[in-house]
């Protein structure tokens, strides 16, 4: 039986990414095939309002969870605090995942809201999680990203 799984929109070849292009993945979708899963598609920056193309963003001072804490924030290339817009964004996708029955989502890698294991802090690749990961497995949701699927059951 199939079941809905949050995914990242660039991962499905939507053009949602910051820079107005998309991070399809061929593997993304052949894994959704092989475990007939049904891909809810999100762009939680999308959902925040923000537009596409939009500026570059990466965290000051931690990570997505610490945007949650209060002791992080998103900071666009431009220096202006996009942190309130994230988490806008993080909520209207639990709100998604909610009302569409996921309790797992597959989102794209070192994403400032979608970062699994790792996340840009300035220019910096650090391990921690997106500011919508952070929400998302704060409730409950199973996450996982792209770069995990060779290493999940076959």
């Amino acid at each position: 039986m199939s079941r809905p799984l949050l995914v990242s929109a660039c991962l499905l070849g939507l053009l949602t990414r910051y820079d107005g292009a998309s991070k399809g993945h061929a593997g993304v979708m052949e894994w959704l095939r092989r475990h007939q899963r049904i891909p809810v598609p999100v762009c939680p920056e999308q959902l925040a309002g923000l537009p596409t193309p939009r500026s570059r963003t990466f965290f000051q001072g931690g990570d997505g969870m610490g945007v949650h804490e209060g002791r992080s924030q998103v900071i666009s290339e431009q220096g202006d605090d996009r942190s309130g817009l994230f988490l806008r964004g993080a909520r209207e996708t639990l709100k998604i995942a909610r009302l569409c029955g996921c309790d797992e989502a597959l989102l794209k890698e070192r994403s400032p809201s979608c970062g699994v294991h790792q996340v840009y802090c300035g220019e910096e690749r650090i391990s921690g999680l997106g500011v919508t990961t952070a929400l998302l497995k704060s409730r409950g949701i199973a996450v996982f990203s792209e770069e995990d699927l060779d290493r999940m059951n076959p």
